[in-house]
């Protein structure tokens, strides 16, 4: 199987601003390639340079065997992009915003109704065909994005944060078309800060922070290179503080998901006596603890050193989503 994206110590600065400090990695056709990492890690910049909106200061890259410097227009062609916001017309209906995309890729005329017409069956938009993009919620909106960036039949898609702030259903919605689309020989690169999304859908991730690649693997492997670490998830009647936690004794790493904390620890029954005491010496009661495989969230923190991206509402609603 060839390479649908090869990436050589790609740089981007802009000012001072280091906003991608010389990554690599190569992405295998017809699969789910996954670029992890917080708010600000670089995840967009890498998507504006190999989409050819940006320039990167240097390095190279190729997609689908197209430089993205000197053959710009060539890729583009082949390649469908789904920004982090929705970017369809409000004004026109979900049957125009597709004939229009359609029309932008040169889809050949007589293509054009089918093709959209496919698409808004594919992506349960049918009977919404005539409804103005403006009376469409934001999931239906990211619907039709997909569909429009798709509507030239492209060789690989780029997804740019694709089920940010969507409701449980439509963010499933999305996760089941982005499976889908893979199996159809379809090349998907997404970006996320959803790590656990990330660990449903991609065959392979690389794990970005502040610029740098930390690593490119398989979600299954990053999580089997930590199976020596134990991981303990605990809530209280109150909050505690995180230092006090991080100095409970076999403690690795601590970190906060909503309302409960996630312990690394090196022994299941040391650290579940060293929590109990912990709850009597603070007067705080234990509403649940239990002990679970790590998770690749877990293998983030422990190779990058970084805690997720802080929670915000809508963040909380995709914790449900994709069942952290």
């Amino acid at each position: 199987m060839g390479k649908a994206i090869i990436v050589n110590n790609l740089k981007k600065k802009y000012g001072p601003l280091i906003a991608l400090d010389g990554i690599s990695f190569q992405v295998k056709e017809a699969s789910v390639f996954g670029l992890l990492g917080p708010n600000g890690a670089g995840k967009t910049t890498t998507i504006r340079i190999l989409t050819g909106l940006t320039r990167p200061t240097s390095g190279n890259a190729t997609v689908l065997g197209y430089d993205i410097l000197s053959e710009t227009v060539k890729a583009k062609q082949r390649v469908g992009v789904v920004p982090d916001r929705s970017n369809i017309y409000d004004e026109l209906t979900a049957y125009q915003n597709l004939i229009f995309a359609a029309q932008l890729y040169n889809v050949p005329g007589n293509l054009r109704k089918q093709r959209a017409n496919e698409l808004l069956e594919n992506f349960g938009l049918s009977e919404r065909a005539k409804s103005k993009a403006a009376e469409f919620s934001h999931g239906l909106k990211r619907r039709l994005t997909i569909a429009c960036a798709l509507i030239h039949k492209p060789s690989l898609l780029f997804l740019d944060e694709p089920t940010t702030g969507l409701d449980v259903q439509s963010a499933r919605y999305l996760r089941s078309i982005i499976k889908s689309l893979s199996d159809e020989g379809v090349t998907v690169f997404l970006t996320t800060h959803y790590i656990e999304e990330a660990d449903q859908l991609c065959d392979n991730v690389a794990m970005i922070n502040n610029g740098l690649i930390a690593v490119v693997d398989s979600p299954e492997s990053l999580k089997s290179s930590i199976t020596g670490s134990l991981v303990t998830e605990v809530s209280f009647s109150s909050e505690p503080a995180l230092d006090d936690l991080k100095k409970l004794q076999g403690v690795l790493e601590v970190y906060r998901i909503g309302n409960r904390f996630r312990l690394s620890t090196g022994s299941d029954e040391e650290i579940i006596g060293a929590l109990v005491d912990f709850g009597r010496e603070k007067g705080f009661k234990i509403i649940s603890l239990n002990t679970l495989k790590p998770t690749l969230e877990d293998a983030f923190i422990r190779i990058t050193g970084s805690p997720p991206t802080p929670l915000t509402e809508n963040d909380k609603l995709q914790e449900v989503n994709i069942g952290i």
